[in-house]
């Protein structure tokens, strides 16, 4: 084999080794899986959303049904307001339920929809009322921490 030839195979080699870095870098950051088809817009309002992000997930039942879009502070309110477009393929009731959740104990936090039973289904543009922030983790330790330190100075002063 020629220097040119193995120069040759040795760039394509490389070029696929480039390819398959970057696709597995977008498949990581959530960035190759954009909704090819047709979706419709959900806002909901959240006190406190801990670290969610833009292109989040969200899922209903564990599936993967839309993407967080857009998180933005109500300047009126002051609370978040979350963008999602959800695949038209699935429609949710009025009385849906979102929930900011992890995954895991520190992994990546997504919108949770819990499904509802009326029959009037969400429509493009329409707000989820009903909404339950995140839970901060840190704030649950300290409270317990608080909790126990007046449990003991309560139990010392009987």
């Amino acid at each position: 084999m020629n220097r040119a030839t193995l120069d040759l195979w040795v760039g394509i080699f490389v070029t696929i080794g480039l390819g398959s870095l970057l696709f597995l870098a977008l498949k990581v950051g959530n960035l190759a899986s954009n909704n090819v088809g047709e979706t419709y817009r959900l806002e909901a309002k959240f006190d406190n959303i801990g670290g969610l992000k833009v292109r989040g997930a969200v899922k209903s039942a564990g599936v993967v049904v839309g993407r967080v879009t857009q998180i933005q502070l109500d300047p009126e309110a002051f609370v978040a307001v979350v963008s999602m477009h959800i695949d038209h393929r699935y429609k949710f009731p009025r009385d849906t339920f979102a929930t900011i959740n992890t995954s895991g104990l520190l992994g990546e936090q997504y919108v949770g929809f819990e499904v509802g039973g009326e029959t009037q289904m969400l429509k493009d543009g329409d707000l989820v009322k009903k909404t339950q922030s995140a839970v901060v983790l840190e704030k649950l330790i300290s409270q317990f921490m608080f909790n126990k330190a007046s449990e003991d100075n309560g139990g010392s002063k009987k």
